[in-house]
């Protein structure tokens, strides 16, 4: 019996992380009843997804045989890991427009097929997305533009 052993390895994470959340929820939070959710109402559906989801991928894995695998993709291992960390050290001091351009272009170079003028293109229209139904759309009080950089951003746009 062949079976491909990532995705056997990828269905029992998912199965082990709901079964885990399950069982917390399970000892300290009320779940109620479909009619009278309870805290835990909706990190109980939760996990069952995600088990279930788990069990539809170690599934799966039996129908399939392994696939040879290339190179570990170090390059994109690391730009994927830094950024979160970057975006949380700069959202304060530069605000979301300015962090978002940044994230995003670094993001984009995970890729290696990605060229300089898709990932500037990439960088304005997400950046441009986001303010627009974040801010504009959702209204959520985020900064445009922080503290580091309101100074030459005033006389620019006005915004605070």
């Amino acid at each position: 019996m062949t079976f491909n052993r990532s995705d056997l390895g990828a269905g029992a994470i998912f199965i082990a992380i709901g079964l885990g959340f399950a069982a917390i929820t399970l000892l300290e939070l009320d779940i109620g009843t479909a009619r009278r959710m309870g805290p835990g109402y909706f990190p109980i559906m939760l996990s069952g997804i995600l088990i279930v989801l788990g069990l539809a991928v170690a599934l799966k894995s039996v129908a399939h045989g392994d696939e040879p695998r290339g190179p570990l993709p170090w390059r994109g291992l690391a730009v994927l890991l830094s950024v979160p960390v970057i975006f949380g050290l700069l959202i304060r001091p530069l605000g979301m427009v300015p962090v978002l351009l940044i994230t995003t272009f670094l993001t984009s170079f995970a890729s290696r097929r990605m060229t300089v003028a898709a990932a500037l293109l990439l960088t304005v229209g997400l950046t441009v997305f986001c303010v627009v139904v974040f801010n504009l759309g959702l209204g959520l009080p985020l900064r445009l533009f922080g503290s580091a950089v309101e100074p030459w951003t005033r006389p620019i746009f006005g915004v605070r």
